[in-house]
């Protein structure tokens, strides 16, 4: 799974581990606004890796949890879904608006190799200082660069370079975000 090749995901070991990762967000996302020290314990037992000065809001879901490892700073707005089959990397200064999606999991494209019910991956990674709007997808392989805006909505296909505004479906660069 974690070499992008074609995997079963019905291997008990790999069903045992989503249910673990169930539990822990099941938990985090029914704690109350005065549990927010528990709700954060719980995110370090289910993330691979955080830094420090995280917030999530919950409802937050994922499929494993320890392929998601976040830089400091990072916000992730109410209802975002990672689905964490391979690693997802998320830089510093990093956030995500509202019902943001961010997807390593696929499938085979030809329907008889889609029926084996076999899955793959590929790994996001999310640069520094990047802010993802509302709603917006990530697929499979991409790559964000540092500095970059995705525009709410879109979904995002093929990899970003840094320091731009991008926005559709396709996602393609609108303009260069000035530095100065």
């Amino acid at each position: 799974m974690l070499l992008g090749e074609l995997y079963n995901p019905n291997d008990n070991a790999l069903v045992s581990e989503r249910h673990n990762a169930r539990l822990l967000f099941q938990k985090i996302n029914i704690l109350g606004e005065n549990e927010q020290k528990e709700r954060k314990k719980l995110f370090y037992d289910l993330f691979g890796k955080i830094g420090k000065g995280f917030y999530i809001e919950p409802p937050f879901y994922c499929d494993y949890g320890y392929n998601i490892k976040l830089g400091n700073q990072v916000f992730m707005n109410f209802n975002c879904c990672i689905l964490d089959v391979m690693e997802v990397n998320i830089g510093h200064r990093v956030m995500l608006g509202p019902n943001v999606q961010i997807y390593t999991a696929t499938h085979p494209l030809e329907a008889k190799a889609r029926a084996s019910w076999l899955e793959f991956a590929k790994p996001i990674t999310i640069g520094n200082d990047v802010w993802i709007g509302g709603a917006a997808i990530i697929c499979p392989g991409v790559t964000i660069g540092n500095g970059t805006v995705i525009g709410a909505g879109s979904v995002v296909t093929e990899n970003i370079p840094d320091n731009v505004f991008a926005a559709g479906n396709p996602a393609r660069v609108i303009k260069i975000i000035d530095q100065n």
